[in-house]
């Protein structure tokens, strides 16, 4: 997978493969493996701002904490600034997380409850030896750039509200002066009328301090107004890459199509249709055969059970997984919204 970004390479992953084993019985063996992330190609570029989206269970979150490190990809390469990241040793693995933060969805159980602020935004300096000086002022700096005051320093994480300690989490990942963040599902917990606020600190932030995101959503809405490219996930593969405005123009795959068509449409009155899938998410211990949208897939034919769709160019560097791309969706299968 490639892109013609101007600022180079920073993160690539190649054929990523996430197992999680499924054990039985009194001795605990492998019955089954659940195919969390299965051979997913990624590029990001320096500077930009990557949305990763798909329903929940389809392994974005996984493929996020894998490209970190926070779990160990069961295979396939993941280089960072030209370095594979799986082959670094415990010692440069350590290092390398200065320049590779993540802010997690759970604001609260991400913070450890015991700990006052200045503790819980200074703790990676502290294990990077930061001189204790240092420290005190880059946690002060930070924490007034993320809009929570020196006030907050003696506080507990149980004493703000989730907007507020979903701020002092990214003040812990950008402490460090990272290049790449992984921001995972940062917004979804928070109120709507929250979410646009941090969503918008976010794209402050990336310009101050020069940051490039990852950023998980299961939101297209959400990841459209933050990105510069987005690629579509669904169980374990990505079936869609293209930059946002593309994306949202020109859907060519049928799942992607669907995911637009939920978005609601701000305008009373509108005539609009929604696609709407049939069937459940199949498994991911047991994945359909070839396409593994052909369950729910209103284009699926004979081929699709057969062979798996390779992610093709379809120009402007829009990659889609589908035998039938940019074929529309029939009427059958779309619900009239807004009449």
């Amino acid at each position: 997978m490639s892109s013609n970004g101007a600022g180079g390479v920073l993160l690539e992953a190649k054929d990523v493969r996430k197992l999680f084993p499924v054990r039985a019985g009194l001795l605990r063996r492998t019955v089954a493996h659940v195919h969390a992330v299965d051979g997913v190609d990624l590029q990001v570029q320096r500077g930009e701002t990557v949305g990763l989206v798909g329903e929940s269970g389809c392994g974005k979150s996984t493929l996020g904490r894998t490209l970190l490190r926070l779990i160990e990809p069961t295979s396939g390469t993941i280089t960072f600034e030209g370095r594979d990241v799986t082959a670094l040793s415990r010692r440069a693995l350590k290092a390398a997380r200065r320049d590779m933060q993540i802010i997690f969805q759970d604001s609260v159980g991400s913070l450890d409850p015991r700990m006052r602020v200045r503790d819980l935004v200074g703790e990676g300096l502290a294990i990077h030896g930061v001189p204790r000086n240092e420290r005190a002022h880059r946690v002060a700096d930070v924490l007034e750039r993320v809009g929570l005051g020196a006030e907050t320093l003696k506080r507990y994480p149980h004493q703000f509200s989730g907007g507020q300690r979903q701020r002092i989490g990214i003040a812990r990942a950008l402490v460090l002066r990272p290049k790449l963040v992984v921001a995972d599902e940062p917004v979804s917990a928070l109120d709507v009328s929250i979410q646009s606020q941090v969503l918008n600190l976010l794209v402050e932030l990336k310009q101050a301090f020069g940051l490039t995101y990852l950023f998980v959503a299961h939101d297209l809405a959400v990841v459209g107004y933050i990105s510069d490219r987005i690629a579509v996930m669904y169980l374990g593969k990505i079936v869609e890459y293209a930059a946002a405005a593309d994306l949202f123009a020109r859907p060519l795959h049928p799942y992607t199509q669907a995911l637009l068509s939920a978005i609601p449409v701000p305008e009373p009155g509108r005539k609009t249709s929604r696609i709407v899938l049939r069937g459940d998410v199949p498994s991911p211990v047991d994945p359909p055969s070839g396409c593994r949208f052909r369950t729910r897939c209103p284009l699926a034919q004979q081929i699709c059970a057969e062979q798996e769709p390779p992610l093709d160019p379809y120009g402007d560097g829009h990659l889609a997984a589908c035998h039938f791309a940019g074929t529309p969706i029939p009427e059958p299968f779309k619900h009239p919204l807004g009449v």
